[in-house]
């Protein structure tokens, strides 16, 4: 007889909990009681003998037997989903997660031609911020992600690179005819950082070998949309993602004030579950994404790898 196994709530509850690191929270999940999802928890760690948590008074945190389990459950309960998900009906759609500067500035766009050449295939898309890109296939409810990354992913994420990132200053017209006309003339107070960390700026100004410029002032936003928007107001110069800020840069709305584009070595990238019902139409839809990805300037830009 093979050894018993739990019972499939108990092993979901402690999954849950252990994903939240709340009973009270895997409980409004689960639609249980905090008390069933703690007996669900004992009853686990009474049959194995081991403690699962560390209870620390209302802070949940794994033991290492604990961790070994919710890991692997995180992974089971992912395949059980997916072979239910092959009895449904409606296999043709997609729940898409995008960063919302990519949806904003070309995503939208590209999936309204999809849909018109696939009008068969539903994408639902969720426009997210994400200071880092990151998605959680066994956690959250997306069957694929693009998501701005150097392209490793779990060996169980397949991807497909749609285009690089070139970062390049970016500012209005008006801003940039009376602004410096050299690098080391930057006012640092000028600078319009799209992230918290200010990576962008960072990055971009190692490469040209001029961090002696301060970074640690200027006007600081949470995405790479609200930094040129800034700009294109004449709020001062922010470094910009080339090829979204393409529209503008050919619409004259936004010049480079210098114009040397560098590679940071990431990407937007196409991800998804190799295991996945849906692998199939999302290969297919990232086939498409990449012929209708942007495409780099032939003129006027110097281009640098990082």
């Amino acid at each position: 007889m093979s050894e018993r196994i739990p019972a499939l709530q108990a092993l979901r509850a402690f999954e849950v909990a252990a994903r939240y690191g709340s009973f009270t929270r895997a409980a409004q999940e689960l639609a249980l009681t905090q008390g069933a999802v703690s007996h669900h928890i004992k009853t686990l760690e009474s049959l194995y003998d081991c403690a699962l948590f560390q209870r620390r008074g209302p802070r949940l945190t794994l033991t290492e037997p604990g961790r070994l389990l919710a890991q692997e459950l995180k992974v089971g309960f992912k395949i059980i989903e997916n072979a239910c998900g092959l009895l449904r009906k409606d296999r043709s759609g997609i729940r898409l997660k995008a960063p919302s500067t990519l949806t904003v500035r070309w995503l939208l766009k590209a999936l309204d031609q999809y849909r018109e050449q696939a009008p068969h295939s539903r994408v639902q898309l969720s426009s997210v911020w994400m200071d880092i890109d990151r998605v959680d296939f066994y956690s959250e409810p997306f069957e694929a992600a693009i998501l701005l990354a150097d392209g490793r992913f779990a060996a169980e994420v397949d991807s497909l690179r749609l285009f690089d990132e070139w970062l390049v200053p970016v500012c209005s017209p008006d801003h940039c005819a009376a602004s410096a006309r050299a690098l080391s003339e930057l006012d640092p107070s000028q600078l319009l950082h799209p992230s918290p960390d200010r990576r962008d700026w960072r990055r971009w100004l190692t490469r040209l070998g001029a961090l002696q410029l301060a970074i640690d002032r200027g006007q600081v936003f949470d995405t790479l949309d609200q930094g040129m928007s800034a700009a294109q107001q004449g709020a001062g110069v922010a470094v910009a993602d080339l090829l979204l800020a393409q529209v503008e840069l050919e619409g004259g709305r936004l010049v480079t004030p210098f114009p040397q584009a560098v590679a940071t070595g990431e990407g937007y990238y196409l991800t998804w579950l190799r295991s996945s019902p849906q692998a199939r139409q999302v290969r297919a839809l990232g086939e498409f994404l990449l012929k209708s990805a942007p495409q780099l300037p032939q003129q006027g830009i110097d281009y640098l790898y990082d």
